[in-house]
């Protein structure tokens, strides 16, 4: 058990599936109190009773991250049942793979940049002053590798997580001084349910990563729980990305042409 975590209220979006879910088990079993929070009420109170059926505390809240009343009730849910909350896990969010002008306007785009970016700003806006009237708490913000390498097909997403990022620097600089820490794990390919309702089907299968790429979502929410219990700036996985990251800081057009070039050889534009 991680001594630092135990007893922890850890409040956790998109907990009904996928990193959220994995994540919530994971804190469970460090002994923390986990607030599940999602669309799907269902979901959330099977994925309560397995918590609670090895062990573990869980609430299941359901929130739409998009509807800010919703958050509000959320927040306050977990502060009536527990008082506080130490950690917060943004997690909510979806993509889509297609081609920029396929995508439906506001079913992939408006949407997509409501769940991704401004429901988790809308998230944390709310439990912030929870935690600097305490100076003290941590907030985990997952986003992608996309966040650093905007990857085609997914223009929309990865504009999404590029905001993620900023957001995540920019809070960390300036509540870091009130005791609250701000982190921001970015993860490659993932073997979740995310990965199955991405999109274009025929797209998605040339555009699937090779296994040696792709992480389980359970070594994701591994990390997530590292993190919370060793608080970073940031998290990227798998750690090769960096160097990737630095060729784009320093040879942009060089990343340009070796992603094109292999972009141009897998899909034809319809």
């Amino acid at each position: 058990m991680v001594k630092s975590l135990n007893g922890k209220v850890v409040l956790i979006t998109g907990a009904s599936s996928g990193f959220g879910q994995d994540a919530a088990c994971l804190f469970a079993r460090q002994g923390c109190k986990v607030v599940l929070a999602a669309r799907r009420l269902d979901r959330l109170q099977d994925l309560a009773e397995r918590v609670r059926s090895q062990g573990g505390e869980a609430l299941a809240v359901p929130v739409d991250v998009t509807q800010r009343q919703e958050i509000e009730v959320m927040v306050q849910t977990t502060l009536d049942v527990y008082g506080r909350i130490d950690i917060l896990f943004n997690n909510a969010g979806f993509g889509r793979l297609d081609w920029l002008e396929a995508l439906d306007p506001e079913r992939d785009i408006e949407t997509q940049i409501a769940v991704n970016l401004t429901g988790l700003i809308l998230v944390t806006r709310a439990v912030l002053p929870h935690m600097l009237e305490r100076r003290a708490g941590h907030i985990i913000h997952m986003s992608s590798v996309a966040g650093y390498i905007a990857a085609p097909l997914y223009s929309v997403y990865s504009a999404t997580k590029f905001g993620v990022r900023a957001f995540t620097d920019a809070l960390r600089r300036e509540v870091a001084p009130f005791g609250v820490k701000v982190s921001g794990i970015y993860p490659g390919p993932a073997a979740t349910e995310f990965g199955q309702h991405t999109g274009n089907n025929v797209l998605k299968r040339s555009f699937k990563a090779p296994a040696w790429m792709s992480f389980s979502s359970e070594a994701v929410a591994r990390q997530v729980v590292r993190l919370a219990a060793h608080p970073r700036r940031a998290v990227v996985l798998p750690w090769w990305f960096h160097p990737v990251f630095w060729a784009e800081a320093l040879f942009p057009s060089l990343v340009d042409w070796v992603i094109q070039t292999a972009f141009v050889r897998r899909f034809h534009h319809p």
